[in-house]
């Protein structure tokens, strides 16, 4: 079996995280990995083959990634082996050659949002279609995203499996004196920004319209005497607008943009949080959820698309997202009253405990282990 994962960079993304998490549960399949040199993985094992490093970053990254996908790769399964990819990616049958392949989908929001994105969206529309309906098997990280599988592509149920990502266990705990700790190792990355001034709510991701940090900074208005603390890659697109609304709406001082946290900081910077926020108004799966649930941390999300079954009956739902003032109100709520806090720190942590990467990955070594 070989699991393609030349799409892995050196900063871990959300899929990079998933692929490399799945690895230790798939190793008695006795997987060959092809990866870049810049991903992290062991280049001295036998079965790790070197791909091109020049395949990951921007679009001609990518634009490079897919031809050597449909060029390169189909070398590689020969014997009729069986391909693992752990995003959407597969050579495309040319006459009667058929490749085998399981792929992971993990969200179709280019497509639900195609205002926001640009040339992805046509991967999306044109070449993703093809690779599922070749695929021996789907997997979908949530029953949000199987929906989508099925209603935008009409995929069969019967190529759809569900299994839901984790969150790194191990990692995400609650740490005490957290402020003491980011104090210490976070101040000079807050920009001089003093963290154990004000409660802050936290908001972790990238500044994509999608995620909805607008509405969030709109709603910490309504809380003067906290902070919003925006953790996150910048984007050039859409960075600059949301600090002009945190100017315009009077809150500039109230709104704090972080463009990296230290991967080792997130557990300190989540339990120091009065809460996540996380309204975003659409997610394939949202492991910041389950993160900041893990560290005791309680969680205001959005009630749509995977959220509800990420977080279960643990956190705070908004029905609207994109309601500043419902938004505000639930960060009121729990300010003000220590009895929700508890009662969402405590079902939090219950319900992060329903999640494993072991879980996950004994899942995914099922349905390959079927097709091998």
């Amino acid at each position: 079996m070989l699991i393609n994962l030349a799409y892995l960079i050196e900063r871990p993304t959300g899929t990079t995280a998933y692929a490399l998490n799945l690895l230790p549960h798939l190793h008695k399949l006795s997987p060959t990995y092809l990866a870049t040199p810049a991903s992290g993985l062991d280049r001295r094992k036998p079965e790790y083959i070197a791909v091109p490093d020049n395949m990951t970053q921007g679009s001609l990254g990518h634009a490079r990634r897919l031809a050597w996908t449909q060029l390169q790769l189909p070398k590689f399964c020969k014997g009729d082996r069986l391909l693992f990819s752990p995003i959407p990616e597969a050579p495309l049958s040319v006459g009667h050659r058929r490749y085998r392949s399981v792929v992971t989908f993990h969200d179709l929001i280019p497509l639900r949002f195609p205002e926001i994105f640009g040339t992805i969206k046509y991967y999306y529309r044109h070449y993703v279609p093809q690779v599922l309906a070749q695929a021996d098997q789907v997997l979908c990280n949530s029953e949000a995203t199987a929906r989508d599988v099925f209603n935008f592509y009409n995929l069969p149920t019967h190529k759809i499996t569900t299994i839901l990502l984790a969150h790194d266990a191990e990692h995400f705990q609650p740490v005490f004196s957290p402020i003491k700790q980011l104090k210490e190792q976070l101040f000079n990355s807050l920009g001089g920004f003093d963290i154990a001034a004000r409660p802050y709510f936290l908001i972790v991701g990238r500044h994509a319209p999608y995620k909805n940090i607008k509405t969030a900074i709109l709603a910490i208005k309504a809380l003067p005497d906290h902070v919003l603390i925006i953790a996150g890659p910048e984007d050039p697109r859409y960075t600059t607008d949301l600090k002009t609304l945190a100017d315009d709406t009077g809150v500039s001082s109230q709104v704090q943009f972080v463009s990296y946290v230290p991967y080792a900081q997130l557990p300190a910077l989540m339990s120091g949080a009065i809460a996540l926020v996380f309204s975003s108004l659409w997610e394939g799966f949202g492991i910041p959820v389950l993160e900041a649930m893990a560290c005791g941390t309680p969680v205001i999300t959005s009630k749509v698309a995977s959220l509800p079954e990420v977080a279960g009956e643990a956190a705070y739902f908004v029905k609207n997202p994109e309601d500043a003032e419902e938004l505000g109100r639930a960060m009121e709520a729990i300010t003000a009253d220590t009895q929700v806090q508890r009662q969402l720190s405590e079902a939090g942590l219950q319900q992060a405990k329903q999640f494993s990467w072991e879980k996950t990955g004994r899942a995914t070594a099922e349905v390959l282990r079927h097709y091998l």
